[in-house]
């Protein structure tokens, strides 16, 4: 794929006079099959900074040489509006191929040669959260959060990248210094800066290692069961078909109460941008007494199955459904465990999507979540809460270029963890806006 992908951008990346130049023979090796710059190219392309034939195809399959390379990377230079992480790409190239590019009339100095090692990325966040729980006292709780986000990314070598997300969080409503912005912060104690990830990432053709404290969202069901950091290591690999590997540690969530568990999964799925996608999983979660006092056993066992359709550029719907297989009928006290409590499903419909980097752009959603307990560990919902089942919809908008709003609702009850508990109503409005940089 990235070779086709790659080699088919040449013809439609010429660049001004060299045509002729390039017509006669050319004196530059191949670039390898495995160079890093394939990859980037690919990204880039994927990002919409290189395009393909005018009718929007890309076509053939031969490696290609540094000088078609160096007229890819002369026509990404020239691109405007370029996001800071594909201009550190582009960067990154321009030095790889200085030497083609000053051959093509394109100057890059030897200064430029070495590019900065570590990029920076982030944002300024503002976040509002408004969640009612009929069976709290008080039964609203509203939420304000500023959050100064710094994202470095430090190239080690061609295989392997350094990266760490750093969160300053302050709490609107009180002034002080706040956790991490979540929908239950208000019942959290003050934090100081904080070093929320920190990982190394290892790419070797179609296999992906990450190790350290990393972020992982479930791949088969969207982030339904886990959208959280683990402290592990995972891997990825394959191509349409892809496998991720995980183990670690990780925090448990509110329906256990405090601790941590050791957490392994697989997940089986094919590739996010196909028009049909599909996924299989298997979470375990483990070695935890919380889990004992909540259903009798130590482990959480899940099972995960996720489909989607795109039915156009615009258009798509996705669902997902798991299950914890471990809980017993009953606790410790002889409570019974409800099934609801461990199942969770979700159906998504979505319109459209917003782009930082493009003004104007929108995103639409409109979902039903059932949120079981025992089953959605860590949901990737903003507005839905865990234990809970009703309607989610949100609004993302880009009024300036990176600056993106977001706004989302959610309706619905909470569900019974054990049999005689009753359901009540909940309901959460979130809004953020985020400022990139």
């Amino acid at each position: 794929m990235k070779k086709t992908l790659v080699s088919a951008l040449t013809g439609a990346l010429v660049v001004g006079a060299t045509a002729t130049t390039f017509a006669a023979a050319n004196p530059f090796e191949d670039v390898p099959a495995d160079h890093w710059a394939y990859d980037a190219v690919a990204q880039l392309a994927a990002d919409g900074v290189i395009e393909g034939y005018g009718d929007g195809t890309y076509r053939g399959d031969q490696e290609i040489t540094r000088y078609e390379m160096a007229q890819m990377v002369a026509r990404a230079m020239a691109k405007t509006g370029v996001n800071g992480a594909d201009k550190a790409m582009i960067d990154r190239l321009a030095a790889e191929f200085a030497d083609e590019l000053n051959n093509l009339g394109v100057r890059v100095a030897a200064l430029e040669k070495k590019v900065d090692n570590v990029k920076w990325t982030g944002a300024v966040r503002y976040r509002y959260i408004s969640a009612r729980d009929k069976s709290n006292d008080p039964d609203r709780v509203n939420s304000q959060y500023l959050t100064f986000r710094l994202e470095p990314t430090a190239r080690i070598n061609e295989h392997w990248t350094g990266h760490a997300r750093i969160d300053y969080n302050t709490d609107m409503n009180t002034g002080k210094n706040a956790s991490n912005g979540g929908a239950n912060d208000h019942m959290n104690g003050d934090s100081d800066l904080k070093v929320e990830r920190m990982w190394v990432q290892g790419e070797y053709g179609n296999t992906s290692i990450l190790l350290g404290k990393l972020p992982y969202a479930t791949n088969a069901d969207g982030g339904m069961i886990f959208d959280d950091n683990i402290s592990g290591g995972q891997v990825t690999f394959g191509k349409d078909v892809m496998v991720t590997l995980t183990a670690g540690r990780v925090t448990a969530p509110e329906a256990f109460e405090k601790g941590t568990a050791s957490y392994q999964s697989v997940e089986l799925y094919n590739d996010r941008d196909k028009k049909f996608t599909w996924g299989l999983g298997y979470h375990r979660f483990s070695n935890n007494d919380n889990f004992k006092d909540a259903y009798g056993k130590k482990d959480a066992n899940i099972w995960e199955v996720g489909a989607g359709l795109k039915f156009d550029k615009n258009l798509a719907l996705n669902g997902a459904f798991a299950w914890n297989t471990s809980p017993d009928r009953e606790n410790g006290t002889g409570a019974k465990v409800t099934t609801g409590a461990k199942r969770a499903w979700t159906a998504e419909l979505d319109y459209k999507g917003a782009d930082p980097a493009d003004k104007g752009s929108f995103g639409l959603f409109a979902g039903y979540r059932y949120l079981g307990s025992f089953a959605a560990w860590a949901p990737t919902y903003d507005a839905a809460p865990s234990g809970s089942k009703g309607w989610e919809f949100g609004l993302d908008y880009v009024p300036f270029k990176n600056v993106q709003t977001t706004l989302k609702y959610f309706t619905g009850k909470s569900i019974a963890t054990y049999e005689g508990e009753k359901a009540n109503d909940v309901s959460t409005i979130f809004g953020e806006v985020n400022f990139f940089f």
